[in-house]
C-alpha cells in the first residue's frame, strides 16, 4: 500500500538533495519531519514539503493511520540542465551548469 508524492523541477543540484535524503530513509514520518525541521540546508524544506504531501496522499486515498506511516524510499534523480554562459578575460566564454532535481519520497505503513 506504499503512496508517493514527487516533486519535479527543483532547482538545486541533486547532490546537494541527496544529502538531505539520505537523513530521512527508513524513518517514522514524524521523527523524518522533525530531522528536516532542524536541518539547516534549502533543500530540507522542499523535501519536507514533498513529505507532507506524501503524507496527505495517503490519509485521504489509503484511510490509513498517519502514526503507522514511514518513509520507505527517498531518492532524487537528476532533472533537466539550463546551460548559461560567463564572459571571462581575452574574450572566452564559461560554461555555467544550472541544475535542476526531481525528489521522490514514497512512504508506507508499519
Amino acid at each position: 500500500m506504499e503512496v508517493r508524492a514527487r516533486t519535479r523541477y527543483i532547482r538545486m543540484s541533486p547532490r546537494k538533495a541527496r544529502l538531505v535524503v539520505d537523513l530521512i530513509r527508513g524513518r517514522n514520518v514524524g521523527e523524518a519531519l522533525s530531522v528536516l525541521d532542524f536541518t539547516p540546508k534549502k533543500a530540507a524544506r522542499l523535501i519536507a514539503k514533498t513529505l507532507r504531501s506524501a503524507v496527505a496522499n495517503a490519509e485521504n486515498t489509503q484511510n490509513v493511520d498517519v502514526d503507522q506511516l514511514y518513509v520507505k524510499k527517498a531518492y532524487v534523480d537528476e532533472g533537466p540542465t539550463q546551460k548559461r554562459t560567463l564572459p571571462r578575460a581575452q574574450g572566452r566564454a564559461t560554461r555555467i551548469f544550472k541544475r535542476s532535481s526531481h525528489v521522490t519520497v514514497v512512504v508506507d505503513e508499519r
